[in-house]
């Protein structure tokens, strides 16, 4: 008598009769680093957006700053938030092509954890700092959190496919399946049209700067644009092997997010404080990598399992939330007052 098949085998099954002839299949993965037994319900790519999900990376995640550092206000994006906001880019046109949801979504909810405090400027902080044992990068700074720094150092196990969407999520990169391309493009649409909002709500821009030759191809409001752009790669890419936009769509989107550069990103009201952000971030590093021993032991492990204190520290200061890293700076780099308790002035 033949054994019975697993849901997680009727799922595999499932996929090769729903999903398109350029679809990721479960079944087909290049697996894991280190192997280990299947789940009888999930499949691989199920099994590693759960585990992105309930990782510690994930969850600070919505402390860390997306585009305005600390923002006063309840509905400002954080780095969370905007991953999620990806996430649903990528499921829609993952789902709208016939490609794997599961796959687009554990690539899509992994693709900032290794993003550092303050966002960009935290980034680029830690790269001039890391310049001369190989800079820093966030997208390769988030492989090394599901590799390496996650789980008491075990890392997550992922499989091959989403560490490399991960990894090459970024504009100048290719990842190696259609899953991982829908990823990067949906990154690029989440960002530009959340910052758009964010940097009206903030009172940087109004609606009404946006280039009309953008507006009229793209949109007059963040729904109409998401809903272009969405559409677009969809009609685009359908039927192929490749995720592609038309090129008066992809250079509307490039021209506005050009126009976030000269308004928003360089901005000297909404980017103020930056220079405090490199200043604190440069503080923390040279504290701790003269006191190595006072950071976290899992850190202190790295450096004992061959890590450079360098790496080490940079690591320590990647995984931080905004508000850590300034509690932090002022524990160790501001006095604090001292009472004397009992006695009075004479």
């Amino acid at each position: 008598m033949a054994e019975a098949k697993s849901l997680r085998q009727k799922q595999e099954e499932r996929e090769h009769q729903i999903l398109g002839p350029y679809a990721s299949f479960a079944d087909r993965s290049l697996g894991r680093d280190v192997e280990e037994p299947q789940c009888d319900i999930r499949t691989v790519f199920q099994r590693d957006r759960d585990r992105i999900l309930h990782c510690k990376a994930f969850r600070r995640l919505k402390q860390k700053t997306q585009v305005f550092l600390a923002p006063e206000g309840d509905h400002y994006r954080t780095r969370l938030t905007h991953t999620l906001e990806v996430a649903q880019n990528a499921r829609t046109i993952a789902r709208a092509l016939l490609l794997n949801e599961d796959l687009t979504e554990a690539i899509a909810l992994g693709h900032d954890l290794g993003h550092t405090p303050f966002g960009h400027a935290g980034e680029r902080a830690l790269n001039s700092i890391a310049d001369g044992y190989g800079g820093f990068h966030h997208n390769e700074q988030s492989v090394r959190v599901v590799e390496r720094l996650e789980k008491d150092g075990k890392g997550l196990n992922l499989t091959v496919e989403v560490r490399d969407g991960i990894l090459n999520h970024q504009t100048r990169l290719r990842p190696s399946t259609l899953e991982g391309k829908i990823v990067r493009l949906s990154d690029k649409i989440a960002y530009i049209n959340s910052d758009i909002d964010d940097a009206i709500r903030a009172g940087i821009i109004r609606e009404e700067d946006i280039p009309k030759e953008l507006t009229d191809i793209l949109g007059t409001s963040t729904n109409k644009r998401l809903n272009t752009l969405v559409h677009d790669i969809v009609q685009n890419s359908e039927g192929k092997d490749e995720i592609s936009m038309s090129s008066r769509v992809e250079k509307a989107m490039l021209e506005l997010r050009k126009f976030l550069f000269d308004t928003v990103y360089t901005n000297p009201v909404a980017k103020s404080e930056e220079r405090k952000v490199v200043h604190m971030i440069g503080q923390l590093y040279e504290y701790y990598t003269r006191h190595s021993d006072k950071m976290p032991e899992e850190f202190i492990a790295l450096v004992q399992e061959g890590e450079s204190t360098q790496r080490a520290v940079c690591d320590y200061i990647a995984c931080m939330t905004d508000r850590f890293a300034v509690n932090l700076y002022k524990e160790i780099m501001i006095p604090k007052s001292w009472t004397v308790l009992g006695t009075e002035h004479r």
